[in-house]
């Protein structure tokens, strides 16, 4: 059984009915099937899945663009994936009445970003044999609606009080902190409808794995019970490396498991390759925690696009905190090679993103 394909909105669709056309007898946007006079409407596949699979420019294109027979060419591989993920968020959210919450909640959703979670999603995906973008991107897009969320609520003047995020001023200091409130609420379920409304030809069964996977990841076990933590251990003395880790896998690192996994799921991978993905996901998880720790530390505000130093400020434990810089840099390299690992059983040429993937994570200046 599979689930139905979500309809698109009507600014997606292709000529206006109404409109008369000088080639064909029958309005844009219908078409008539051989043998029969009676127009048909055509809806035209969602604009991220066309610009997905350009004529010009294939994903195998991309994977052979750099010099040398084992080098992956990262950058163009997260232009191409980020192009067509920027076109589904931008579809998946339209404006709509009420006015005000859509337009808080597209300001924060295509703020813009390094897209890591929903990429890394369509990667697992196509690492797997059969696997697809198509069937991984709704995921996709959920998890940078969650991740988005979450950012949203960081931000407030009740958790971390942060006016800056992605270059920008906050959702709360844009749109007031009752509104930005909503906007997360929002984008928190409109995630989990996207996944049950438009993972068109992905097995019900696994779309089922797919939403308990994400609530899992999201809830008092996953990303808030890492957050609820983490407050509770600012200021306080005596927070030792395990109860780090632990506000980090949850915090940060259970949003990108399911990212990684949830991709597994859709593209149909055994339960070995499921377990990998996951211990490789883990494994990027805390990697991209410990070097936004570094970053904090290290990098301007400009540079980073968010406020910097505001670990400092709010006297939280981070890695260089507790292990020095290069303590932490050494941490971040050795994360590294334990995520590289997991990914060995898939062969260097399926998991080429994945691989460049961490390395990209790893060693991100911003």
């Amino acid at each position: 059984m599979a689930v139905l394909c979500c309809s698109h909105h009507p600014s997606t669709q292709l000529g206006n009915p109404h409109e008369s056309s000088s080639h064909h007898k029958f309005a844009k946007g219908m078409v008539a099937f051989p043998g029969s006079s009676r127009p048909m409407k055509f809806s035209p596949p969602p604009r991220w899945r066309m610009l997905a699979t350009p004529a010009s420019r294939t994903l195998q294109d991309v994977k052979n663009s750099c010099t040398g027979e084992s080098s992956f060419d990262l950058q163009s591989y997260l232009q191409f994936k980020g192009v067509a993920v920027n076109a589904a968020l931008d579809e998946a959210l339209p404006m709509r009445y009420p006015d005000k919450i859509h337009e808080a909640m597209r300001y924060s959703l295509l703020a813009g970003g390094k897209r890591v979670r929903p990429i890394l999603c369509i990667a697992a995906s196509e690492m797997i044999p059969g696997g697809t973008q198509e069937a991984a991107m709704p995921s996709a897009i959920a998890m940078e609606m969650i991740h988005t969320m979450s950012l949203i609520h960081d931000d407030l003047p009740c958790m971390d009080n942060d006016d800056l995020r992605r270059g920008k001023p906050t959702c709360h200091k844009a749109f007031g902190e009752d509104t930005a409130v909503l906007a997360g609420d929002a984008m928190l379920s409109l995630a989990f409808e996207h996944i049950a409304r438009c993972s068109a030809g992905v097995p019900a069964e696994r779309v089922v794995r797919i939403v308990s996977e994400l609530g899992s990841a999201v809830g008092s076990q996953g990303l808030v019970a890492g957050q609820i933590v983490d407050i509770a251990c600012e200021g306080k003395e005596g927070v030792d490396l395990d109860m780090l880790r632990y506000i980090h896998i949850h915090k940060t690192g259970k949003l990108l498991e399911a990212a990684g996994v949830c991709g597994a799921i859709a593209g149909g991978a055994s339960e070995e390759e499921v377990g990998r993905v996951r211990s490789y996901s883990q494994a990027v998880g805390l990697l991209f925690q410990v070097v936004d720790d570094i970053l904090d530390v290290t990098k301007s505000s400009q540079e980073l696009g968010k406020t910097a130093g505001k670990d400092l400020i709010s006297d939280k434990t981070t890695y260089p905190k507790l292990l020095g810089l290069q303590g932490a840099r050494d941490y971040a390299e050795e994360l590294l090679a334990e995520a590289k690992q997991q990914l060995a059983a898939f062969g260097e040429s399926r998991a080429a993103p994945l691989l460049a993937l961490a390395d990209y994570i790893a060693y991100r200046q911003n």
